[in-house]
């Protein structure tokens, strides 16, 4: 006769999960539900004035061409950087499952840039491409390019487009090569056995196989490219010049932390969730039907 197994209530599993709600709570829903509350206002920068607006503070920023602008920044920024980023890393994970000597230390050489702070790389990218000291900048004016990212803007788009991807790469890396390790070796030599030859076998083995993981890290590099580069664009050129480079993320400190704008700052930050939300969303819902579980 199978016995039955009854366990009693126990406060053991609400102890244990205590920690990341408090952590969640104090880090996330209290930072956001204050950013929501404080769009509603118009106040000074000390906070002994303050009037509730309602949604003045959404109106003023949509009739704003230097925040409609920041947006198609953002877009193209964060476009960049996930495809750049990605594809790298995926053609440098494909190599690293076929190296066999050495495999170790090419392996902890592109995990290196993973440890480096973002500050950090946006100050190697810019001592590289300094216009006036920069090898990559005498190396391009050999080629005949006088490249000159202080004056251009599309030059310190660039910049920090490149700076970005390099930072995220060694993290994707990370990713797709784990889960091409974890592909059968049978699958790959029995496609070999039949003629595929390595390009074949990628396209039609190994990257559907790799499709969960190439979905997780989607997600994971637009939200990257929309919140953690702000040190690097505050590192590089500031949001210069001309705001060419002013991307949403930066454009909220730059109103409410330098300019004193704390409402819209709020309003802009909350602008800023629901975006990055909707894509989220967007992506689970259409993207990851394509995903191969």
């Amino acid at each position: 006769m199978l016995k039955r197994v009854h366990f009693g209530p126990s406060v053991l599993p609400y102890l244990l999960v205590a920690p990341q709600i408090a952590i969640t709570l104090v880090f996330f829903i209290w930072p956001a539900s204050r950013a929501v509350y404080q769009s509603f206002l118009l106040e000074d920068a000390f906070g002994l004035n303050t009037e509730f607006v309602w949604f003045e503070n959404f109106a003023a920023l949509f009739s704003d061409p230097y925040y409609l602008a920041s947006i198609r920044k953002t877009a193209v920024f964060s476009a960049s950087v996930a495809f750049l980023s990605l594809s790298f890393a995926l053609i440098l994970a494909a190599m690293a499952d076929r190296v066999i000597k050495g495999g170790t230390v090419y392996r902890t050489l592109l995990i290196w840039p993973y440890a480096v702070a973002p500050v950090i790389a946006g100050a190697l990218w810019v001592f590289m491409l300094d216009p006036t000291l920069g090898i990559l900048t005498y190396t391009l004016a050999a080629l005949g390019y006088d490249w000159n990212h202080k004056l251009s803007g599309t030059e310190a788009m660039i910049l920090v487009i490149v700076a970005a991807a390099w930072k995220q790469v060694a993290y994707n890396f990370l990713f797709f090569l784990a889960a091409m390790q974890s592909i059968p070796k049978s699958l790959i030599e029995a496609a070999a056995i039949d003629g595929a030859g390595p390009v074949k076998r990628f396209a039609t083995i190994i990257f559907p196989l790799i499709s969960p993981t190439t979905f997780f890290l989607l997600v994971i590099n637009m939200v990257y490219a929309f919140f953690e580069t702000f040190a690097i664009i505050h590192a590089v050129t500031q949001g210069g010049p001309a705001k060419a480079t002013e991307i949403m993320v930066f454009k909220v400190y730059n109103d409410g932390a330098a300019g004193g704008d704390l409402g819209s700052s709020a309003a802009q930050s909350v602008v800023l969730m629901v975006i990055v939300i909707l894509l989220t969303v967007i992506q689970f819902r259409y993207v990851e039907r394509r995903v191969a579980y």
